[in-house]
């Protein structure tokens, strides 16, 4: 397997395509806006940079690196001759669905599809398209050219050959996969989520300041990053959505998100992406 599509020019896309282009896969980044696929590009860029100040790679790598990349705007010319896409678009069933159902269209029947999602149900994407046994979850972390872990998830459908063959892939990008079951969250999110949701609910009442909370966190359980300052990271609006997902899905309100969270989101204060969230950022 030598050619992967990405769907998706984000923060997440454009670090998975960085990943594979690096270790000499053909890749088709696709998004629908020219000047995202150029922001993006130009992001895999400062980043090979970063690896070439670390010493960690040269310069003749990263113009191998950006030349394994192309670009498009239409899905159908991006995808039609790949071996493995991987969806890498915003968290929202009805638009991944809606792409499932699109690169399902214009792919061959060996085909794998993947999708990146942190807690949409792998199964329900594999419905959208007719070759189900071919549709694995490849949840990688961000920042992706750093973060070591992909969570493979198999869908009820899901071939064993196809999740050996992710499995392998994986390895051979130089991450390390975790296969787990399809459930809201699967294993990351579903501890994750209610860890940072806790921590705003003590926040939220009053119990100690965001930088306490994150402190006692980060001496007392060696994390490297507050669950305050992590959900910053992540997008509290992602951390939001996640939440109500798994509320939803497991029909349980213990995953109800904090009003804190809930109120903070409608006020736009999202995070490191929009300046403010738990912290200011300049």
């Amino acid at each position: 397997m030598k050619k992967i599509a990405v769907i998706g020019a984000g923060t997440m896309g454009n670090g998975i395509a960085h990943v594979f282009a690096q270790n000499g896969f053909e890749v088709n980044l696709i998004d629908t806006q020219s000047a995202a696929l150029d922001k993006a590009v130009l992001t895999i860029g400062k980043n090979l940079d970063r690896q070439i100040t670390k010493g960690l790679i040269h310069l003749e790598d990263k113009q191998k690196t950006l030349a394994q990349i192309s670009c498009f705007t239409s899905l159908k010319e991006g995808v039609q001759d790949r071996e493995l896409v991987i969806e890498a678009a915003t968290e929202n069933s009805k638009i991944k669905l809606a792409i499932f159902t699109e690169i399902d269209q214009y792919t061959n029947a060996h085909c794998i599809i993947a999708s990146n999602t942190s807690s949409i149900s792998i199964t329900q994407l594999a419905e959208a398209t007719q070759k189900p046994g071919n549709v694995i979850g490849m949840h990688f972390m961000n920042p992706v050219p750093v973060m070591k872990l992909v969570e493979i998830i198999n869908g009820k459908a899901t071939n064993t050959a196809v999740t050996e063959t992710i499995v392998s892939l994986t390895t051979q990008i130089g991450k390390i996969p975790c296969v787990v079951k399809d459930a809201p969250g699967f294993i990351a999110n579903r501890i994750l989520m209610p860890m940072i949701n806790e921590a705003i609910l003590a926040l939220e009442e009053g119990i100690s300041d965001a930088a306490t909370i994150d402190q006692i966190m980060k001496l007392g359980m060696a994390h490297p990053m507050g669950p305050l300052q992590l959900a910053d990271y992540i997008g509290l609006d992602v951390c939001k959505n996640i939440l109500e997902i798994m509320e939803d899905g497991f029909q349980n309100s213990k995953y109800k998100p904090a009003a804190l969270l809930s109120k903070m989101v409608g006020e736009g204060k999202l995070g490191i992406k929009t300046g403010a969230g738990f912290y200011s950022y300049p």
